[in-house]
């Protein structure tokens, strides 16, 4: 089943792809949820000529995206947590605290659209996560957790 993606969807495709799916999947839930459009001949069509109007207001997108990730690599973070016996953190660190500490420095970022490498952070250390700013500018960001001071 081709369908029109309305908005992205995590390990499928972005919005206004065209991508290929199993009926049931199609059907039962992206279409429902209103995540996609049957990608009917017409469709592809009215697809086609909003991507040309767009595509000199993308320029201008993929321009600030880019003028953001420059300024998030001259970032050096250190998010500070509870730490028990050895280097185990109480808890974890995961995408929302790293989107908190983006935040109080001026970048906010939507945690969905940052993944941090191996999941969620258990052990103080250094670690990279990857954030999306734009389908086309990815930023590996290297941040630090360590220890609460006591």
């Amino acid at each position: 089943m081709e369908l029109i993606l309305k908005e992205d969807v995590q390990d499928l495709g972005f919005k206004d792809d065209i991508v290929t799916v199993k009926n049931g999947y199609g059907r039962n839930f992206l279409i429902p949820q209103g995540l996609a459009a049957l990608a009917t001949p017409s469709a592809k069509k009215v697809l086609a000529e909003n991507l040309r109007q767009r595509a000199h207001k993308e320029k201008k997108i993929i321009d600030e995206a880019n003028t953001k990730a420059e300024a998030l690599k001259q970032l050096e973070i250190k998010i500070s947590a509870k730490v028990g016996a050895g280097d185990k953190l109480f808890g974890s660190v995961n995408n929302i605290d790293l989107a908190a500490a983006l935040d109080k420095e001026g970048h906010q970022i939507d945690k969905k659209f940052i993944n941090i490498k191996g999941g969620t952070i258990k052990r103080v250390g250094p670690y990279d996560a990857q954030i999306r700013l734009h389908r086309e500018v990815v930023v590996d960001f290297p941040f630090e957790v360590v220890a609460e001071a006591k």
